[in-house]
């Protein structure tokens, strides 16, 4: 099992150490953070129908200068037992000191997703698109800009074959996320590249239903005037399917 597991891992981010060395060689402020999570979904009893929400409260750089709190809403429509279509809302509140601004900065934002649930090598993988309208709320202004988001998440299970559903136990979680500026450059880092997240923790599953993990996401940020960021996070995370 251990052989497969190497194997899938290799698979499955065969890229990692390289877009690390990358996100550390051109990022020139490196800062840290803590971030918490929950992560929920609902699915309605005989029915495609579903609703999803998570909430997450994120520390500003080097944990004191800001903190975030992200609220995102939304509903599923189950395509197929391994698709699924998502729209919502999303609202952020920054209190503290942004870009030089003292007080309370938020975005607002629509989201249209799509979400498959595959198998690599027996492990579950997920993959989202994800497209995002953004109303960015600037000192004196709100200006509006479109992303789009590629996810790619895999489970690997620590005490049982990994060609059967995890139920109970140990597993260790995989992903990466990358992000594109296609509407609007000019209202971020004016680049299409935005970008990107590398995350890998370890977790635990109570039953089908409940998760928690911690981890460690390494945060690449592309500026525009001021310089690249690289962002070290702590994460904890909680997962319920409902």
């Amino acid at each position: 099992m251990y052989l497969l597991v190497l194997r899938a891992v290799r698979l499955l981010i065969p890229k990692v150490p390289l877009l690390l060395f990358s996100q550390l060689a051109f990022s020139q402020d490196h800062s840290s953070a803590g971030w918490a999570a929950w992560f929920n979904g609902v699915r309605i009893k005989e029915s495609r129908w579903g609703l999803h929400s998570d909430v997450q409260l994120r520390t500003g750089n080097d944990w004191h200068s800001s903190a975030t709190l992200l609220i995102r809403p939304g509903i599923n429509y189950h395509l197929t037992h391994n698709q699924t279509i998502s729209a919502g809302y999303a609202a952020t509140l920054t209190t503290g000191q942004t870009n030089g601004i003292t007080g309370r900065l938020g975005e607002h934002r629509i989201w249209e997703q799509y979400a498959l649930f595959s198998k690599l090598l027996g492990i579950p993988v997920q993959h989202r698109f994800r497209l995002e309208q953004r109303f960015l709320r600037r000192a004196d202004e709100t200006v509006f800009a479109q992303r789009a988001r590629y996810f790619i998440r895999g489970i690997i299970p620590l005490q049982q074959p990994v060609e059967e559903p995890l139920a109970r136990g140990g597993f260790v979680s995989l992903q990466n996320e990358l992000f594109f500026n296609i509407q609007h450059r000019s209202a971020t880092n004016g680049n299409v590249f935005d970008q990107n997240r590398a995350y890998a923790s370890i977790g635990y599953r109570f039953s089908r239903r409940y998760d928690v993990e911690a981890g460690y996401m390494n945060q690449f940020v592309l500026r525009n005037a001021s310089p690249n960021t690289l962002v070290h996070i702590v994460q904890i995370a909680f997962y319920s399917r409902l």
